[in-house]
């Protein structure tokens, strides 16, 4: 590992060319990382320079990027926020990208919708109010398009020239979409049972796609090696050496949901863990919107959801443990099927400081879940968010979260890439002969 960081770190951002000292004066340049400073460990604290890397040389944590955020009046703030386009980059004062990144060519993910979804706080039983950040109006439909976008913005500074990823499907599609927009090369890898709505649409995109013997911990495995070899040069892979900027890009999620609240937190959040960088990333969202007086100071409890078929974090919050015991996942939730959560102990330290919890679900209670949302508020979630919504209802249940407090689930996937989920217990309610007498015989009149 420290060979390949160290590899890395030779790698210089892309230089603009300026005008000579005869020839007409040259435009300000922008910073290519906007308000980010630094990359900084999040065991240890040690800096460094902004750069395609992502493990810290002294103890080997993890690197997240560090700001010098805006300062002075929050009022100005959100008004720039406001008449911003409606995509990520109207959060681009916040984020390590340019402050012009919104005439680059990119898919401009983002500015979803919140939907506040009554019929199911019904069903729910919650009186607090309940809204759904239904991510499927992204570009490939979910929520990926944040995170990539983010980190082809560094790849394009860096002067890589391919793409690449370890996904569990909706990734592999995001990668291939903003590859092709950008006129990047993309070269992305998936376990070779993923759903085949998700291969297929990984793969429009005209890159190459390349499906692995194994599960996504093979892949991600398959992938740290290849970065590392010569082979690997030039090559962004956007969750391993981009990961510090891919992971700003779940920041907006956070950013979002607090706008469209009218500038304010929500008391709860159930958010959906794969690798945990999402549910990390939200939170560090939220803590900066109130570092910055653009919302209120407030409690929040942020909880955890998992597939039972996979659920390391949810069994370490359970058993009171600080650390997350690699599983082999075995659910239908192939999305959220990360065995070795790489963010999995700071999901726990979340859980624990805000009040929340780390819970999960059976496959039958996901395959429940996404037919209630569909039946209530007409969302056709895929299996990650049948996860978060049946998680909502077991905390119910169970008492953990409080009904009578505003929450906000998560839905991060589109439903019509998880049809092999629920078809085999949907279908026609009747299939009749063309007559209006075999409809009354149906019972249907």
């Amino acid at each position: 590992m420290a060979a390949q960081v160290t590899a890395a770190s030779t790698t210089t951002p892309a230089s603009t060319p300026s005008s000579s000292a005869s020839g007409p004066a040259a435009e300000p340049e922008l910073p290519p990382f906007g308000p980010a400073a630094a990359l900084s460990c999040r065991e240890c604290g040690t800096r460094y320079p902004l750069s395609p890397v992502f493990a810290c040389l002294e103890c080997f944590g993890p690197l997240e990027v560090a700001y010098d955020l805006p300062t002075g009046d929050p009022e100005a703030l959100r008004k720039q926020i406001e008449s911003g386009p409606t995509s990520i980059w109207r959060y681009a004062p916040l984020l390590p990208v340019p402050a012009d990144v919104a005439t680059k060519p990119n898919l401009h993910p983002g500015w979803t919708k919140l939907v506040k979804a009554d019929n199911l706080a019904r069903e729910l039983g919650i009186t607090g109010g309940l809204h759904v950040k239904d991510d499927t109006g992204n570009p490939t439909h979910s929520f990926k398009d944040r995170v990539v976008a983010i980190a082809l913005e560094a790849a394009r500074t860096f002067g890589l020239t391919t793409l690449s990823c370890s996904s569990t499907g909706n990734l592999a599609g995001a990668v291939g979409a903003a590859a092709a927009r950008a006129g990047f090369r993309s070269c992305v890898f998936i376990p070779h049972d993923l759903e085949a709505g998700k291969v297929v649409m990984a793969a429009v995109y005209g890159g190459e796609l390349v499906a692995i013997e194994g599960s996504y911990d093979d892949v991600n495995r398959f992938c740290s090696e290849l970065i590392g070899d010569p082979i690997g040069e030039g090559w962004g892979f956007v969750n391993v050496n981009l990961r510090p900027y891919y992971g700003e890009g779940s920041k907006t999620l956070a950013y979002e949901i607090a706008e469209q609240l009218g500038w304010r937190l929500p008391d709860n959040l159930v958010i959906p863990i794969a690798s945990g960088s999402q549910l990390t990333k939200i939170d560090k969202g939220l803590r900066e919107l109130i570092k910055l007086g653009l919302v209120e100071d407030k409690p929040y409890k942020i909880y955890g959801a998992q597939a039972e078929g996979c659920s390391p974090v949810s069994a370490a919050f359970k058993a009171g443990h600080d650390v997350v015991r690699p599983v082999k996942p075995d659910t239908i939730a192939k999305s959220l099927a990360i065995g070795n959560p790489a963010d999995g102990p700071y999901v726990l330290d979340i859980a624990r400081r805000t009040g929340g919890a780390v819970e999960d679900v059976t496959d039958e209670q996901v395959v429940e879940a996404i037919k209630l949302l569909a039946r209530t508020e007409g969302i056709f979630a895929e299996t990650a968010g049948g996860v978060t919504v049946g998680v909502l209802k077991k905390l119910i249940e169970t008492g953990q979260l409080d009904p009578t407090e505003e929450t906000v689930v998560l839905n991060t996937g589109d439903g019509l890439k998880t049809l092999d989920a629920v078809a085999p217990t949907t279908g026609p309610t009747a299939t009749i002969r063309p007559t209006l007498a075999a409809f009354r015989e149906a019972g249907l009149a």
